[in-house]
């Protein structure tokens, strides 16, 4: 096994004729002091142990020797199948004969499976794998010297963290070239009878109408008799069905783990790893909960579709199981090797494991459940109705609808309906106008991307794999090539620089088809219909020739130093603002000779509420989220998560914050119930 904790599950489950070790993930790779890449060679690797591994190497040896049969149980990926692969190879196995075990989860019966039915090494896919790491080697040790000797050291390039640096930097030049453009919206109440309702402005004599500026506004206006009724003239009433969601893959576990628990892409796939290797939950001792976590399948047995009906119809009613639940289309470039992520076993319900799992287990196993069991319910139906409005040629439009069957929503509710109904009408109906609001609006530039969004985009294009995703964003903030603010990535001066070096030197790394291509590739080497050598072979032939072409022609970039405005109170040379892996600071001119540094605070002109005599300034906590505090700590402990202002309470004499609510940013009492909207 790779991780101590699946070996202690899976020796209880064989029982104690078996010893299982862990190899502590990774026990040969490529050396981290050269290329090990031999390209006059075939592109032969040049595995070395990695370094700190040889007492378990020593103990894995020791012990294989005394076994009857060593079985290689790493994991069920390409990664997992290269794993095995080395450990043959230090252990003097044979890769033909049959010990290699896989099992998509950690349980009793999924293990003693999977060790009836032992397979021989899967070279396809260790070819695979060598492809993947051997071009990514090419690729981040040719280009990342040029980086240090152009720009700085400490740089790195590569071919799937390149292409999402390039993803957010093309986003932010959009949005700083846009250019909002005027449009209006004239919302309206109507009554019949004593109900009410909303609609809005629809179009002149039966078109749908753009409202462009004020002009058109008022001439809509003033074609309104605000005196007389309008007319219903057309309804629509209609029944929708709300299909299920498909069951978690990588990706979609990231997007919606981002989106509803906050959680960052790193964090999901540590939380899912720990469910997956196994819990203690008490007398049934440590268990898997979910199936393995890297996958871009939604295909679901049918062993566990069945337990999911049984689950259903006894909690639920048979209503709400699915006769024949939804299935989805395999996307283009999956590997369809193992089933989508789902519990374990259905029966192991959140609030059964309520005691067992701490907070962030609890958060993201109830969202795995309760996604694999909606996907297995029937749709929800919501009757709808859509109504028209005529006056004088002028339309409103005006729609409703009401949760008729709530469905798969009893389970997972991601945006939970809100019943909107119209009041019952009918064509030639009369009703009146109580009241008619214009609104000025202004197009929006495209959103920063969120971590979610920019794994959506990486997977819509067919750049990466679910194994890559949470890896490639930590690098790029990493290198402080991109940052975090309000939990949407920002390009840094750095990353531009660097994205500009690369797409002018190495035009296909920064081209998303081609990325696509050689990923479709690796997998066609998985499936036996490429050999790997030429894969590499053929990407490495004309990027090396683009690499020497950037050594000769490549200008070097001076990052200027940018003047501090004040002086080092060490040795009064000038202080600079520099670059550094968390951001910038100043530091001293004379840096080596003078190492004083300080900190860049951003003071937000309000005095420390609690001593009084200190500033307060913007700060990060360790997880990179801003708070404020006083500028004299730790003399002054005063610290809060929300901006205050320079303003107390009228009602308590506590001081105010600005807190973002649901309808935007609002002028708050920590104290009591006070508020003010604050006017943009």
């Amino acid at each position: 096994m790779e991780s101590p904790s699946k070996a202690k599950t899976i020796e209880k489950y064989l029982g104690n004729r078996y010893k299982v070790m862990a190899s502590l993930g990774h026990i040969r790779d490529l050396p981290k002091s050269k290329m090990g890449i031999d390209v006059e060679n075939n592109y032969e690797p040049h595995y070395i142990s990695i370094r700190g591994k040889g007492d378990v190497i020593k103990e894995l040896r020791k012990e294989a020797k005394k076994a009857d049969h060593v079985y290689l149980a790493a994991d069920p990926d390409r990664e997992g199948e290269a794993i095995a692969w080395h450990l043959s190879y230090l252990l003097g196995l044979d890769p033909k004969d049959k010990n290699r075990v896989v099992f998509n989860e950690i349980t009793k019966d999924a293990v003693k499976n999977a060790f009836k039915t032992p397979r021989a090494i899967d070279m396809n896919l260790v070819d695979a794998q060598q492809a993947r790491r051997a071009l990514d080697r090419l690729v981040g040790y040719s280009i990342s010297p040029l980086l240090w000797s152009k720009i700085k050291k400490g740089l790195s390039a590569g071919r799937v963290q390149s292409i999402a640096l390039n993803l957010i930097i093309k986003r932010e030049k959009e949005i700083r070239n846009f250019k909002p453009e005027e449009y209006w919206t004239i919302d309206a109440e109507f009554k019949k009878g004593r109900s009410k309702f909303e609609g809005s402005f629809y179009g002149i004599d039966g078109k749908k109408t753009a409202l462009q500026n004020n002009d058109a506004v008022k001439s809509v206006m003033e074609r309104i008799d605000t005196k007389k009724p309008f007319t219903v003239d057309n309804v629509e009433k209609k029944e929708r069905k709300r299909q299920p969601p498909l069951p978690f893959t990588t990706s979609t576990m990231q997007q919606v783990a981002n989106n509803n628990l906050k959680f960052r892409t790193q964090k999901t796939m540590m939380v899912a790893q720990q469910l997956y290797e196994g819990i203690n939950i008490g007398r049934s001792g440590t268990v898997g909960l979910i199936t393995y976590m890297r996958t871009d399948s939604t295909r679901i047995s049918e062993v566990a579709k069945h337990e999911a009906s049984e689950f259903i119809h006894s909690e639920y009613g048979e209503n709400y199981a699915a006769i024949k639940p939804r299935q989805g289309k395999l996307a283009e470039g999956a590997q369809d090797a193992h089933e989508a992520i789902r519990p374990s076993s259905v029966l192991r319900t959140p609030k059964s494991l309520e005691k067992y799992l701490d907070k962030d287990q609890m958060k993201l196993y109830s969202l795995i459940w309760s996604r694999f069991v909606a996907s297995q319910m029937t749709p929800a139906v919501i009757d709808t109705m859509r109504v028209d409005l005529e006056q004088n040629g002028v339309s409103y439009r005006s729609t409703g609808s009401k949760l008729k069957f709530d469905g798969f929503t009893k389970v997972y509710a991601d945006s939970k309906h809100k019943d909107n109904m119209l009041p019952d009408l009918e064509n030639g109906d009369e009703v009146i106008m109580s009241r008619n609001q214009p609104n000025q609006h202004f197009t929006l530039p495209p959103a920063r991307f969120t971590e979610a969004a920019l794994i959506k985009t990486l997977e819509e294009n067919g750049v990466g794999r679910p194994s890559t995703y949470a890896p490639t964003l930590n690098t790029i903030q990493k290198r402080y090539y991109v940052k975090l603010a309000a939990r949407k990535f920002e390009p840094t001066e750095l990353g531009e620089i660097v994205d500009n070096m690369i797409g002018k030197c190495f035009p296909d790394i920064l081209n998303v088809k081609f990325t696509a291509k050689l990923e479709d590739q690796l997998d066609e080497i998985e499936e036996g219909k490429q050999e790997w050598v030429k894969v590499v072979d053929e990407f490495y032939k004309p990027f090396s020739t683009e690499v020497k072409t950037a050594e000769e022609k490549m200008a070097k970039v001076k990052i200027k130093d940018e003047p501090a405005g004040f002086d080092c109170e060490i040795c009064g040379a000038p202080m600079v603002v520099k670059m550094g892996r968390f951001g910038k600071f100043y530091a001293c001119s004379r840096f080596p000779d003078c190492r004083n540094t300080k900190a860049i605070v951003k003071q937000i002109g309000v005095k420390c509420p609690q001593c009084k005599r200190g500033e307060i300034i913007e700060r990060k906590s360790k997880k990179n989220r801003l708070f404020y505090g006083c500028n004299r700590y730790p003399e002054c402990d005063f610290i809060s998560w929300d901006k205050p202002i320079a303003r107390d309470c009228p009602k308590c004499g506590h001081f105010l914050i600005e807190k973002k609510t649901k309808q935007g940013m609002q002028v708050k009492c920590p104290n009591n119930d006070y508020e003010e909207a604050i006017q943009k």
